[in-house]
């Protein structure tokens, strides 16, 4: 692939351009990657925007988008055979160095991706290769090196970007994670807060842990959970890093084994060697309980990435990246959505205008299914509780223990444990859910006595958590305009109206990743994650399912 760099520059074709999408079929070293980069950074025609996607090998499956120092280059690195990266990658390609391509199953995929008169390199193409991207409208030049796309068919029509000023409302992780990936994109953002500072609902705890999800059949929440987590600490390290600008520690999170069949399902993922050991290490007990210098009977899982961070210092971080194109606006109290024109307006309790914008992101968790046109987002609200202990009456952790429930290092004199999940809208912390976190703890750690008598202080929270526990990222949809839509794409949505919502208990991975791919969408740029995973968060998925449940015949059971 360096060689078919080198040899052909996108130069010729990039020059003016507003944004510029390359693929590359091998990243090898990066070398190739990197030269690409410094010939658009030397150019003074350069496209306002450099997007690459190249495929590597030695990174776990799936998409991952590697954060660059300057906000104009994106790197999207994906770890899947050709084919099946092309059928799961949303994005329109302008230019692509083929090289190591083995097969022509690839060309009809690649003729779908290419943009119009996009152009194509490689230094060596086997003649069915060569004759079936003809076949798909490239043509090539005398030495078959080069070609450029001429097919007739036309090319699905982008969404127009819409005019770079969107209010977010909610200034917790998600609201926050919007602003900064919005601002970086050159948009104007005004991000409206009913409190008087950030981070005072779900995002307020002292103490979030962030780890993996395992499965045995590396399910959709699995793959999901993996792409957040591994793009969070990427993204968390281009803003300052945990323990850094951001108050946490990357210690690591024990999961002990719940039980003897667990640690049996266990070592059957551990068995299948997919995971690295930086990323997800299978202790038996001994090794765990070494570790640990507590009983680990049934073994446990060590994620040496992970660890916790204060939700409120990540807010913070990621405000302060923002830089001049934000506007805060706190202490608005309920505020309620009109649509005017082109534009929405958010209005407060007086029914004066607050902000104004043509998009607007709705990040304010549990709060959001307040405003009327997201009301029948099939949103619960669970409540949680978080116990705070003197770190000095418990064990001393080197590093997050989890199982039911978790207990966090000691930061600044205090532990974390927690937190409850309650079905009621009580604010206040009460005896009862603390009893549960100590009873929880007391089984974690093996010990009858640990946080005994402890004083009632802590706090409550309301996770926003969806029927499928998986976030809903992207325009919402108008459920009464919705009729027989039986595909995603064709549910009627509110104009300019965005979500960010549902993370549930996993606020501090989703937040990133899922503001990524909402404003990779705005901007019609290739999306971080797999087609089936961009679905999979799609808020109108459940338009589908209420119609599908409302068609079973009543006293049937779906499987």
């Amino acid at each position: 692939m360096t060689s078919a760099v080198n040899r052909f520059s996108p130069a010729a074709s990039w020059r003016g351009r507003e944004r510029y999408t390359v693929l590359h079929t091998q990243y090898g070293d990066g070398a190739a990657v990197a030269a690409l980069i410094d010939a658009r950074r030397a150019d003074p025609a350069r496209p306002a925007r450099l997007h690459i996607v190249a495929l590597t090998q030695g990174l776990l499956p799936g998409f991952h988008r590697i954060p660059q120092a300057d906000d104009a280059v994106t790197l999207d690195l994906l770890c899947a055979p050709l084919e099946t990266a092309l059928a799961q990658l949303a994005a329109r390609i302008d230019c692509a160095y083929l090289d190591g391509v083995q097969g022509s199953g690839f060309a009809r995929a690649l003729a779908r991706l290419a943009a119009a008169d996009a152009v194509l390199h490689a230094d060596a193409l086997a003649d069915e290769q060569v004759a079936a991207l003809t076949a798909q409208g490239f043509v090539f030049d005398a030495d078959r090196r080069s070609a450029r796309f001429a097919s007739r068919k036309p090319r699905p029509p982008l969404t127009p970007v819409p005019p770079r000023h969107a209010v977010v409302i909610g200034a917790g992780l998600a609201g926050c994670a919007a602003a900064h990936k919005l601002c970086a994109r050159g948009w104007q953002v005004t991000l409206v807060e009913r409190h008087p500072r950030v981070a005072m609902e779900a995002s307020g705890n002292l103490a979030g842990i962030f780890m993996p999800l395992l499965s045995k059949d590396d399910n959709i929440p699995t793959r999901l959970t993996r792409a957040a987590y591994l793009y969070a600490l990427r993204y968390w390290d281009s803003i300052g890093g945990i323990g850094r600008a951001i108050e946490g520690a990357a210690c690591g999170v024990m999961q002990l084994a719940r039980d003897a069949d667990h640690a049996r399902v266990s070592r059957t993922i551990a068995a299948a060697g997919a995971y690295p050991a930086e990323f997800a290490a299978w202790l038996e007990g001994p090794e765990a309980q070494a570790l640990l210098g507590l009983p680990a009977p049934d073994g446990a899982w060590l994620f040496r990435q992970g660890g916790w961070a204060r939700p409120g210092s990540v807010c913070a971080a990621m405000l302060d990246a923002c830089g001049a194109r934000l506007v805060q606006r706190f202490d608005a109290g309920s505020v309620r959505l009109e649509r005017s024109d082109d534009e929405w307006l958010v209005r407060g309790e007086d029914g004066a205008v607050v902000a104004q914008a043509p998009t607007v992101v709705l990040a304010g968790g549990a709060a959001s299914t307040r405003f009327a046109q997201a009301a029948r987002l099939p949103l619960a609200a669970l409540r949680g509780q978080v116990t705070h202990l003197d770190a000095a009456t418990l064990p001393a952790l080197p590093f997050v223990l989890c199982r039911e429930a978790y207990l966090t290092p000691a930061a600044n004199g205090l532990a974390c444990a927690g937190a409850t999940y309650d079905l009621d809208a009580d604010p206040g912390l009460r005896t009862a859910s603390q009893q549960e976190n100590i009873a929880r703890l007391q089984a974690l750690v093996s010990d009858p006595e640990a946080g005994a008598g402890a004083p009632l202080q802590g706090r409550v929270g309301f996770r926003s958590v969806a029927p499928d526990r998986l976030p809903l990222v992207g325009a919402l949809p108008d459920f009464e305009a919705a009729g027989t839509t039986e595909r995603l794409r064709d549910v009627p949505r509110h104009p300019g109206l965005h979500g960010l919502l549902g993370y549930a208990s996993r606020g501090l991975i989703w937040a990133p990743l899922c503001a990524e791919l909402l404003a990779a969408k705005l901007e019609n740029e290739p999306l971080p994650l797999e087609a089936a995973l961009v679905d999979a968060l799609d808020p109108a998925r459940f338009v589908l399912r209420a119609r599908r449940s409302s068609r079973v015949p009543q006293g049937s059971q779906l499987e």
